[in-house]
């Protein structure tokens, strides 16, 4: 035992030593004041110098004494010196770091400034798990900053509904080696999970109005059940599929506005019909969380052996930033009714599973709001964004590697008004089934590379600013772009494979049009199939390899200032839908076979066709109207037809067009009654006639010059 009088210098000795290490490396104000005892402590006060923190639980103190450590297990380990107070009457619980044993019920209480670090608790290595020390800080509400500067291990899942603090683990390595087993399909079973409280203060009622589009004033039975400023899990009542419902959000209410009537802070992004009812839950969320800078290394086989590090669920302003995690199995950020947050500069490399249903993402959110993503990366992963039943989130500079799985997703949950900017990596959107709805809408993609980009379901109003679609032989089917036309938009995409355009919902007011791209198909390729029934405009666009491409549907389809290419001597472009408009528009070697059963029309304004086969023809039974306007024709073959009319009913009109070489197979067959036939204006420069009508009642083809 050493003697007291070696280790509790005379007052002055003491005041000298505290102003030398100064008090800020000790605690600042909080050490400042715990230094200044009341006048009834101040004749039993003293500080006391010992080597290590386990000199403490000998040390013979009364209330208010200090004791100063030079390290925890050894001097020096610690850096600054490690200052407690002595606490006898009603002395919180023993945890190995703040609260250290002292003689009998008494505890040494560490005096710190709010930031404390696991070396403080005796963890300076992966060796010693660390479970006990975070949960220590994580109970104690004076400590708002805990700091990592070693590596640590975990072996339990932690749940806390501590707001208000900030966990920066420097850097360090972070693995769970022999931690518990998690439960099944536990996605929130992170190493940190925090959640909020929910109450069990209900309110549940039928709308009695239609809620339009983007209201932020919504019904409710009564708004004495509210509180501004007050936060509220808000959920309609669900359609047809299992999880389909338009509504999952956590608001925050901003305004009574009458009795009936709250003001949230959100824009719905879907109209709720008056039958419909919400749901509200009061919820005490956690709040101003922070976790940041670790190298997360997960390990395990499965869901249940399997670890990832953080988890949020009832969240608000919860933060993430420069996580590098690896071997994690489920996502490595996991979130759920969280509204205001960012997640920045994380990475996941080689997740455990990219198959699991949930697994290997590097961040999921459902029922999110106001999300930002931002600078992170994936290589090998399942997806790096997931938005499900999310809205007004912005992802910008992400960029996934080894992508087969999608790095960049929507569930279709009816997400809203997402954005995506200067990211790289295969995109799917609204994919996951009709369970949940299959539905989005506004979102927008600009200056993003992939290798295949999907948003085929039901998104409306897609937007689309300088996409690349590039395919890569390791992906079958890669280089596709494949859109949804209920008011898609693209401008300045290129794809190296087919666009392919579907329809499957029917919701918004603004047209479905794609300028200043490029596209590539193969052979036999669908442009548009037979569920189109909005009308496409496409605006100097290139379409190449068209041959033998198939444009259906019961939507007219537009193509101003275009060009589109085939190959010599390949099949004709097969077109179904009632109206196509060639505007201004170059088509080289391609062919235009008109296939409906159904009325037909096909315009050709302004532009040039020139090719070697049959440029405009029939194979299906339909009244068909060809008008060819100011255009130019030319035949590189003398047997090649520029227009070929033999059979059926056909309205032919030609006027001020140029015909060059080739054949004008406009036969009897194709004419007789109630078939019209007009060429006027028009130039024919070496072209063979082949079995015209003869003028009459509705054949006429005067005006025009043979040359």
């Amino acid at each position: 035992m050493m003697d007291d009088s070696a280790v509790t210098p005379p007052v002055n000795q003491r005041r000298a030593f505290l102003s030398g290490v100064g008090l800020a490396a000790v605690g600042g104000s909080v050490v400042a004041a715990a230094l200044a005892p009341s006048p009834a402590a101040a004749a039993t006060e003293s500080l006391a110098v010992v080597d290590t923190v386990r000199q403490l639980a000998a040390k013979p103190a009364q209330p208010g004494d200090l004791a100063m450590a030079r390290g925890y297990s050894e001097i020096g380990d610690v850096p600054g010196p490690l200052l407690y107070r002595f606490v006898a009457d009603d002395p919180p619980a023993v945890n190995g770091g703040t609260v250290l044993r002292g003689r009998g019920r008494s505890v040494w209480v560490l005096l710190h400034d709010g930031v404390v670090d696991f070396r403080r608790f005796g963890i300076f290595d992966a060796a010693t798990p660390a479970d006990d020390a975070l949960d220590a800080m994580l109970a104690d509400p004076t400590i708002h900053r805990i700091e990592a500067h070693t590596p640590l291990n975990f072996t339990r899942r932690h749940r806390t509904g501590r707001s208000a603090v900030e966990l920066d683990f420097g850097h360090q390595v972070i693995t769970t080696r022999g931690i518990e087993d998690a439960a099944a399909d536990d996605p929130f079973a992170a190493v940190i999970f925090f959640r909020g409280k929910i109450t069990d203060e209900v309110q549940q009622a039928t709308l009695g109005e239609t809620v339009p589009d983007l209201a932020d004033i919504l019904p409710v039975a009564d708004a004495s059940f509210f509180s501004v400023g007050a936060w509220y899990a808000a959920e309609v009542n669900g359609l047809a599929g299992r999880w389909e419902r338009e509504l999952q959000r956590l608001l925050q209410v901003t305004e009574i506005v009458d009795g009936t009537h709250i003001r949230v802070n959100y824009k719905i992004g879907w109209e709720l019909g008056k039958d419909r009812s919400i749901t509200w839950t009061r919820v005490e969320p956690v709040h101003d969380v922070r976790v940041a800078n670790l190298i997360f290394e997960g390990g395990g086989k499965d869901q249940f052996t399997g670890s990832h590090p953080v988890a949020f669920e009832y969240a608000v302003r919860c933060d993430v930033d420069s996580v590098e995690a690896t071997k994690t199995f489920w996502p490595v950020v996991m979130r759920r009714w969280n509204t205001y947050f960012r997640t920045t500069n994380c990475s996941l490399a080689n997740p455990v599973s990219v198959t699991w249903g949930g697994a290997g993402y590097l961040t999921q959110q459902i029922y999110c709001l106001y999300g930002y993503v931002a600078n992170c990366h994936t290589s090998n992963a399942r997806h790096l964004n997931d938005w499900t039943a999310s809205a007004y989130g912005l992802v910008e500079n992400c960029h996934g590697d080894g992508d087969d799985q999608g790095p960049f997703v929507t569930h279709g949950q009816y997400e809203h008004d997402l954005t995506y900017v200067g990211n790289s990596g295969l995109i799917t959107f609204a994919n996951s089934g009709a369970a949940w709805g299959s539905a989005a809408k506004r979102i927008t993609v600009r200056q993003h590379v992939c290798s295949w980009f999907v948003a085929r379901v039901k998104v409306t109003d897609l937007t689309l600013e300088d996409v690349q679609v590039i395919g890569k032989p390791s992906l079958a089917g890669s280089g596709m772009l494949w859109i949804n036309a209920d008011g898609a938009q693209l401008r300045g995409c290129t794809a190296t494979g087919p666009l392919v355009v579907t329809q499957q919902s029917r919701r918004s007011a603004r047209p479905t049009t794609i300028s200043d791209s490029s596209f590539a198909f193969a052979a036999g390729a669908t442009l548009t199939n037979g569920t189109v029934t909005a009308p496409i405009t496409m605006i100097d666009t290139t379409l190449r390899g068209v041959g033998g491409m198939i444009i259906a549907g019961t939507g007219e389809i537009t193509f101003r200032g275009c060009t589109l290419t085939a190959a010599e001597g390949s099949a004709p472009v097969s077109i179904t839908v009632p109206r196509v408009r060639f505007a201004e528009s170059v088509l080289t070697e391609v062919g235009l076979t008109m296939a409906g059963d159904e009325d037909q029309q096909l315009v050709v304004s302004g532009s040039t066709m020139i090719g070697s086969g049959t440029g405009i023809g029939r194979s299906g039974g339909a009244e068909l109207t060809v008008l060819l306007e100011g255009s130019e024709l030319r035949r590189t073959d003398p047997a090649g037809s520029h227009v070929r009319l033999t059979e059926g009913t056909n309205h032919y009109r030609a006027s001020a067009s140029r015909f060059t070489g080739g054949r004008l197979d406009l036969a009897a067959g194709g004419f007789a009654a109630p078939s019209t036939l007009i060429q006027v204006g028009c130039v024919e420069s070496g072209v063979v006639r082949g079995d015209f009508p003869a003028d009459g009642e509705r054949v006429s083809t005067a005006g025009s010059l043979a040359v």
